[in-house]
């Protein structure tokens, strides 16, 4: 299966972590900032960093973004330049668009521009933070489009030693493993059915809101 490509608009705190972790899972990631010292800073740690004025839509061209699958917008306070920067993106050809907002009235412009997704970081941060605080084997838990989910949970017992096709997480829980993260931090990004769950691996499970809550109950429960 050919990588997405990824762009990120914007190197403040949340456009660089986002830039970083879809890196760090072997993704092709291209970080887009005016600033030259946060481009120099995200540089070592994406596939390509480029110095650029987002809103204009000639540099956008020059880029390539049309080839790209995903971007997120990711711009700080200016609010015109995001809603710029968003339309574009949708206008020269990104197939999907994942756009920071700051109120409510900003989400709403952001998608009659055009965003497939509008995200609020510090409100879905706090909601992440209440539900792994509130289901003691979930490490961490994300949204994404509609009422899918991803999250990270804690292999129990009753998964150790066993293959994914002896676990079949797919018909028990209607969830699909994605990866299977080690101990020490390794992460195996395509896992096949004979693969084991040995004793502290974690899984990265994406699924259904409802299968999710399903798969999460039976953590719990054993």
């Amino acid at each position: 299966m050919d990588k997405k490509q990824y762009v990120v608009i914007g190197m403040g705190r949340f456009g660089y972590s986002v830039a970083t972790s879809l890196a760090s899972l072997g993704e092709d990631v291209l970080a887009v900032d005016v600033d030259e010292d946060l481009i120099a800073e995200i540089a070592p740690h994406v596939t390509h960093a480029v110095q650029a004025d987002s809103t204009d839509e000639k540099a956008l061209q020059a880029l390539g973004i049309s080839n790209f699958d995903v971007a997120i917008v990711s711009i700080g306070t200016n609010l015109q330049a995001s809603i710029l920067v968003t339309l574009l993106c949708k206008e020269l050809g990104v197939k999907f668009v994942l756009a920071k907002a700051h109120s409510d009235l900003h989400a709403k412009v952001l998608y009659k521009t055009g965003a497939d997704k509008v995200i609020f970081p510090e409100r879905d941060m706090a909601i992440r933070v209440a539900h792994n605080l509130s289901a003691s084997n979930v490490l961490d838990y994300m949204e994404i489009a509609g009422d899918l989910r991803i999250v990270e949970i804690k292999a129990i017992d009753a998964w150790t030693d066993k293959s994914l096709i002896e676990l079949d997480f797919r018909v028990r829980y209607g969830v699909n493993i994605i990866a299977i993260k080690k101990q020490g931090g390794e992460m195996n990004t395509s896992p096949l059915g004979t693969d084991e769950i040995e004793r502290n691996d974690s899984l990265i499970v994406v699924g259904k809101e409802e299968a999710i809550e399903k798969l999460e109950l039976a953590s719990k429960a054993k």
